[in-house]
């Protein structure tokens, strides 16, 4: 079912003329970092009004002109920021605006809450009896195994002791199979085991955050960042309709990203076919990100994670012509999305990030000084600065080192 099918219609006092469209509402973003930044860009520059929800540390977007409100996000449960969300619309009016998700977390909490909330907006995720096929990593082993779509060997162990009695290609990572919470650079992507006697150390660790129920161990896929490649696409109904593929060159934390730093548009045609069959088998209606690892070993390309909202560097769309936030807007209004593919041979930099990821790849020999400073040289896609809206490029740099901070204290135990 798409996303967009239970929704119900605008209401008249919402409606105004907006960059040649008739009959437009604007878009409840939900997450003020440089992920919603990017998405109240594309749509603020067409005149669709933005409101802002903000929460934590994550304040970048928060700064930008393109943002018409902002509103603090609930704490508390789960249900008690639907009633919120619902009550919000009623109060303000914003029957039939986009409600845009920006981590997984509020992906999930829409997806969940998904008949509740298209009945006051027009939701971007489908409901999550469709979605948690992509969300649950436990799911998403079984269909790409079904549909014969290569990936790493991974397995869910129920208890300590049969992780135990494991026998698993090491080296491997315990990551959650699905992400119940935000994610921040002071809590861990993922815990590595490289041997027998690490496996239950690092058990131990992550199940001090994560419920043990939600852990899976999965092989690790060797290869730094010329084997990171992602298939990315606007759908209806499993079917790409603007699409563009890249290569995460640059990531921090150099072993496991929290977010890619520097990232270009390749052709790379063996990630786009298993990437279709996989939305296809599932009738994906919205705004995807499918993640591949080339094993350099096998020269396997192994799908690794699915991100069914936007991501950081999202905004490299807008570069290579298929402006994704813009086009996913089109899609839940209705309207008729345009065919494209974004063209290779572009790039997009987290400028702030990307010098600590690059530090971190020549101390392991893995990039040259040169082949740094040869990549600034480039025309690229900046992550948080751009002329017509340089206050979020300007409070990132800051914001970006306090959380670094937070992460190098935490590491040493103050």
């Amino acid at each position: 079912m798409a996303a967009t099918a239970t929704v119900s219609n605008v209401r008249a006092g919402s409606r105004r003329e907006v960059a040649g469209h008739s009959d437009t509402t604007g878009a409840l973003i939900l997450g003020a970092d440089y992920r919603g930044l990017g998405a109240a860009r594309s749509l603020g520059r067409r005149g669709i009004p933005v409101w802002l929800f903000k929460e934590g540390g994550h304040l970048v977007a928060a700064t930008s002109r393109y943002v018409c409100r902002r509103v603090v996000w609930p704490s508390g449960d789960d249900n008690n920021r639907i009633e919120f969300l619902m009550d919000f619309a009623s109060a303000h009016d914003l029957e039939g605006w986009m409600l845009l998700p920006t981590d997984d977390h509020a992906v999930a909490l829409i997806s969940q809450h998904h008949d509740v909330l298209a009945s006051k907006y027009r939701l971007t995720v489908p409901p999550w009896e469709q979605l948690r096929w992509l969300c649950d990593k436990r799911l998403l082993s079984c269909m790409a195994g079904r549909l014969q779509i290569h990936q790493p060997w991974t397995f869910w162990p129920s208890c300590r002791e049969e992780l135990a009695a494991l026998d698993c290609p090491f080296p491997v990572i315990f990551k959650p199979a699905v992400r119940t919470k935000a994610n921040n650079l002071s809590t861990p992507k993922a815990w590595r085991a490289d041997n027998r006697d690490s496996l239950l150390a690092r058990y131990d660790e992550a199940i001090r955050i994560i419920p043990h129920e939600n852990l899976i161990v999965q092989e690790i896929v060797q290869g730094g960042g010329e084997a990171q490649f992602s298939y990315a696409a606007i759908c209806k109904d499993g079917y790409p309709i603007a699409s563009l593929v890249a290569r995460r060159t640059r990531q921090y934390p150099s072993d496991f990203g929290q977010f890619s730093t520097y990232v270009e548009t390749v052709e790379e045609p063996q990630v786009i076919e298993p990437a279709k069959r996989l939305l296809r088998a599932i009738g994906f209606t919205g705004l995807v990100e499918v993640e591949f690892k080339k094993d350099l070993r096998t020269g396997e390309y192994k799908v690794l994670d699915v991100n069914p909202r936007v991501w950081g560097w999202h905004t490299l769309s807008r570069r290579v012509g298929v402006d994704f936030p813009y086009l996913l807007w089109l899609l839940a209004n209705g309207e008729q999305v345009p065919e494209a593919r974004g063209r290779a041979g572009e790039c997009w930099m987290h400028m702030s990030a990307d010098l600590p990821a690059a530090l971190q790849e020549i101390r392991r020999g893995r990039l040259s000084l040169v082949g740094y400073l040869r990549s600034l040289l480039r025309p690229m896609e900046s992550a948080t600065f751009t002329w017509d809206d340089p206050a979020p490029g300007l409070l990132d740099l800051p914001l970006l080192a306090w959380a670094l901070g937070k992460r190098f204290l935490r590491r040493n135990g103050n």
